[in-house]
């Protein structure tokens, strides 16, 4: 796999790592595949600190997912840069059809440890390519992008948008996003240049993003209070310095959006 594609073993340390101390979420498909894969991370990147935020922001992802699936029993989910992300098992398909996205040396590696079945299906496509869309029902659809945006140029990221909304009535997306100068810190200082990865873009305006019917909802937090509050003591008080809040908003946003055909 190439750099950018390397930087999926980051989350999945950081799954792993919360999983096996028992706080943040429970996700023993990361621990069997970190197990397995013993990729060598190294500094920044193996931060337990880092491994707390990634394990409560893609607890956070699961929430918002699950709320969406609820509330929209027809709905087609995607998966966009599911990486080795065990997301499809940790929230269940709950009868919907769900496709995990990713780039097609990333699928064969992700299709070594999980299986089609009924309803849930695995695309190794390039996003930014809408051909892959024409094999996807349309109707409503609940997109959840985690890490991906910050390896697009914003004119991708919208043309990615604009597609996604084209294909579909109604669409309710969840997004992570680097600010402008996180992109530029992240030059030198990222746990994804332990990968090889310097290149990264940032958004500052989500609105940004808006057009062919995409309309920014708001901001969602990626440190909850009750998930912060399973750490302990001083680790609790660091991480709350570190990545819940104003230093973290600086760097790091996670935007709502929404499509729906009849507005």
């Amino acid at each position: 796999m190439d750099s950018v594609n390397k930087t999926l073993y980051i989350p999945l340390y950081g799954k792993s790592y919360v999983s096996r101390k028992g706080i943040i979420m429970h996700d023993p498909k990361a621990e069997q595949i970190w197990a397995a894969e013993g990729f060598p991370l190294k500094g920044k990147s193996k931060s337990k600190w880092l491994a707390y935020y990634l394990g409560m922001r893609a607890a956070v992802f699961d929430r918002w997912l699950e709320a969406q699936m609820d509330a929209d029993p027809s709905a087609v989910v995607l998966h966009i840069g599911c990486g080795l992300d065990s997301r499809v098992e940790r929230v269940g398909t709950q009868g919907h059809l769900w496709f995990d996205i990713d780039f097609p040396d990333v699928i064969r590696e992700r299709k070594r440890y999980y299986q089609e079945i009924a309803g849930y299906e695995m695309r190794g496509v390039d996003v930014r390519s809408a051909e892959w869309l024409g094999s996807v029902p349309g109707g409503n659809a609940i997109v959840v992008m985690e890490g991906v945006s910050m390896y697009l140029r914003s004119e991708e990221l919208k043309q990615v948008l604009g597609q996604i909304a084209a294909h579909f009535d109604k669409v309710r997306m969840l997004m992570d996003c680097y600010t402008a100068f996180a992109a530029k810190a992240s030059r030198v200082r990222n746990p994804i240049n332990d990968v090889g990865v310097s290149q990264v873009y940032g958004l500052d305006d989500p609105k940004l993003l808006e057009g062919d019917g995409i309309a920014f909802v708001g901001e969602h937090g990626m440190a909850p209070a009750d998930l912060v509050g399973e750490l302990r003591g001083m680790e609790k008080k660091v991480f709350k310095a570190l990545y819940a809040g104003s230093i973290a908003k600086r760097m790091y946003r996670l935007y709502e959006y929404r499509r729906d055909r009849w507005t």
